[in-house]
């Protein structure tokens, strides 16, 4: 009698997902720049995927503990955008509580008289950045400690008059700007580490995706903890042994993806093949997206707000 595999493992590494495509385009790989063209499409394609919606198995949840006065704090690189946040109290405790924290616009948070005034944060912008690093030709004008909050540059001209600053493997966020000053300068951002820098050294900045919240924290440790739920980026295609950060219900739609962008490119293929290719990409992307969704009731809880 026959019996099953038994296996539940299949996937397409890289190489493999460039031959499915190039063969239903009609092509072949034969060089290594068809090979690197496919890669660049790949990864144009996964970008694309991001701007189509919320792809569940890229939503991770994280935390930041917040500090005594710190207004601003950033998010990992490939941030793409918070679905949603609260603010945690007592977190070290049996009796934490989560608290609803109104996210605002960008609009709104400007409006703000004193961005400095200290409480519980109750709003937060989130100032979706680059994640680019520039450089630049400033240096630090004395050197500074692990623990110092004030850092003199030799020119703040270029420097927003809030944001992050790389020196080092080291990410400092600083609330305000004076002459060549650095002021209120929170150290070891960003999962790096609080360290000695020497007079001269380069300072870079980063733009970083962050929040900006209000009122700033009023009590340092875990008494106040950003929880959060964001939407990061898909993983970039790698070499060819590389599987992709993809589910495998979605290898369809990334090989009809594949394929619909490798015939765009090529002069050699029909006008009707590459108009069928982009059919079957849009129908292999409505049965994955349909399938990767929230199957849960809807839960609404009104807000009441007084004046």
């Amino acid at each position: 009698m026959a019996v099953t595999s038994g296996l539940t493992a299949f996937n397409l590494d890289l190489n493999e997902i460039m031959e499915e495509a190039y063969e239903r385009a009609g092509l072949e790989i034969r060089t290594g720049y068809e090979f690197r063209t496919a890669r660049r499409s790949l990864n144009m394609l996964t970008i694309e995927w991001a701007n189509r919606g919320i792809n569940l198995w890229t939503i991770e949840q994280g935390q930041i503990v917040m500090n005594t006065g710190q207004p601003i704090y950033p998010f990992p690189a490939d941030t793409i955008d918070l679905l949603d946040q609260v603010i945690r109290t007592q977190a070290s405790g049996i009796n934490q509580t989560d608290i609803n924290i109104t996210r605002i616009s960008e609009s709104t948070y400007s409006t703000i008289p004193n961005k400095l005034t200290q409480g519980r944060p109750i709003q937060v912008w989130v100032n979706r950045q680059t994640a680019n690093t520039n450089t630049t030709t400033i240096t630090l004008n004395g050197g500074i400690s692990a623990v110092d909050t004030t850092i003199t540059l030799s020119t703040t001209n270029g420097l927003a008059t809030t944001g992050f600053i790389n020196i080092g493997s080291e990410t400092i966020a600083y609330a305000n700007v004076d002459g060549n000053q650095l002021l209120n300068c929170f150290r070891g951002q960003n999962g790096t580490t609080a360290a000695l820098h020497l007079t001269g050294a380069a300072v870079s900045v980063a733009n970083l995706p962050s929040i900006n919240v209000w009122p700033s924290p009023n009590a340092p440790g875990d008494q106040y903890i950003f929880v959060y739920w964001r939407l990061r980026r898909i993983q970039d295609a790698g070499n060819g042994v590389n599987i992709q950060d993809i589910p495998f219900r979605f290898i369809p739609c990334l090989v009809a993806g594949l394929a619909f962008y490798i015939a765009s490119k090529r002069v050699d293929v029909p006008a009707e093949r590459i108009l069928f290719l982009k059919s079957e990409y849009e129908q292999q992307w409505l049965l994955a997206s349909q399938e990767d969704r929230e199957k849960a009731a809807d839960r609404f809880v009104p807000r009441m707000l007084f004046y």
